[in-house]
């Protein structure tokens, strides 16, 4: 544990963790079974009960560097109970303190007026609701987001809206009532003040939730990632965030710290694949020896445990960085780690995978980790994107 820690935050951090030994790790089978009765996209009894349990010990909103809201902690304080949360696929909701409901608050805490704050940030703040983030399309190169051509348009005393967006991160899930959707209100205007952001109820007449998208045949129930028609969807002008043309603004203030949040949660998805597969090798035996004395497997422990702890340093720096200066001045910081922690994890797990052999490809945990370390080299930007930025930036350094 960082010494650095305020005691505050050490003692969050000790909590946590008892609170995952108690509760999140012995009910993983249970997740499951729940799962599999029924409609896979309704609420679980599990998950409510959870969320009580951590809301009266208050282990709840832990993300939201806000004293009122949430627990005023800095991002570089919260990195290490994301890095906890992320060592079980679902447990960051137990929190509330899951993507893209993370995201979504921030944007309304920070962007929203006192009544979209009170229809929309305060039952999601209270876990009641859930919330989704339409901006990806499937019909434009998302990753220049000044391609998006949904449109926003004014008519009177509303909006009309028409498009599709996919991976809709939540939208599938029975509690999903409002969508932040993002779209062009001046198609005329400079490259980066074309686009608006709006909020869109889910049951507003026009929006049309097609299909849940797998992430390598996984669904990711009941929370799942949806593509959506939306078609002549009329809502007030009152729904509109800040105001015309400040969807940038917006998505930049948004996706800061959402790219740290994901990159902890991966960095404890590797360490507890490291875990197991240190765990594994130590007790398989091969050719008359265990298989953690092979060469290969000690060069691969060794390497995981170089990769994740040089991942993680990397993004308590961009943590830093962001706490101290703001996101613009760490935007690098930010791009770096997005490249580097999921490419870091996809492999870490991968070695973890091998050597549990057919096991490792039949093990849930091990396959879902690999599938969505592999998925986040693509969300919040590619990897190519990303890389781009960081070059610009390095060469500009020394023009």
């Amino acid at each position: 544990m960082d010494s650095h820690y305020s005691t505050r935050t050490q003692q969050l951090i000790e909590r946590l963790s008892a609170f995952m030994d108690e509760h999140i790790y012995p009910n993983e089978a249970r997740f499951e079974d729940e799962l599999a009765q029924g409609d896979r996209w309704q609420p679980l009894v599990l998950m409510e009960e959870l969320k009580h349990k951590a809301r009266a010990q208050g282990l709840w909103n832990l993300f939201l560097p806000d004293n009122e809201h949430g627990t005023g902690l800095s991002n570089y304080e919260y990195a290490p109970l994301a890095e906890s949360m992320g060592r079980v696929e679902w447990a960051s909701e137990v929190f509330n303190c899951s993507a893209p409901d993370t995201g979504n608050m921030e944007v309304l805490l920070r962007y929203g007026t006192e009544e979209q704050q009170r229809q929309w940030l305060e039952p999601l703040l209270a876990g009641e609701i859930r919330s989704a983030f339409a901006m990806t399309e499937p019909d434009v190169a998302s990753s220049d987001a000044t391609n998006i051509a949904s449109s926003i348009r004014r008519d009177g005393a509303d909006y009309v809206i028409d498009g599709r967006k996919w991976w809709a991160t939540g939208a599938i899930d029975r509690r999903c009532k409002i969508l932040i959707f993002m779209g062009k209100t001046n198609p005329e205007a400079p490259r980066h003040a074309q686009q608006s952001m709006i909020l869109v109820p889910i049951d507003t007449k026009g929006v049309d939730v097609i299909r849940y998208l797998p992430v390598f045949g996984f669904d990711h129930a009941p929370h799942g990632h949806a593509e959506i028609v939306f078609e002549q969807v009329r809502v007030p002008v009152a729904n509109l965030l800040l105001g015309e043309g400040r969807g940038f603004e917006i998505a930049q203030g948004r996706l800061g710290p959402g790219r740290v949040h994901h990159c902890m949660r991966l960095i404890g998805l590797a360490e507890r694949a490291l875990e197991m597969m240190c765990r594994r090798t130590s007790v398989r035996v091969t050719f008359g020896r265990p298989i953690a004395e092979q060469t290969v497997t000690l060069e691969r422990i060794a390497e995981a445990r170089i990769r994740i702890d040089q991942a993680r340093l990397l993004v308590l720096d961009a943590a830093r960085t962001m706490d101290s200066y703001g996101n613009k001045t760490a935007a690098k910081q930010i791009a770096m780690i997005k490249v580097a922690v999921p490419n870091m994890a996809a492999q870490v797990i991968d070695w973890a995978i091998q050597a549990h052999g057919g096991g490792g490809v039949a093990d849930r945990f091990l396959a879902g980790a690999y599938a969505w370390a592999r998925a986040l080299r693509l969300a919040d930007g590619p990897d190519e994107v990303h890389r781009n930025q960081i070059g610009r930036m390095e060469l500009a350094a020394h023009a």
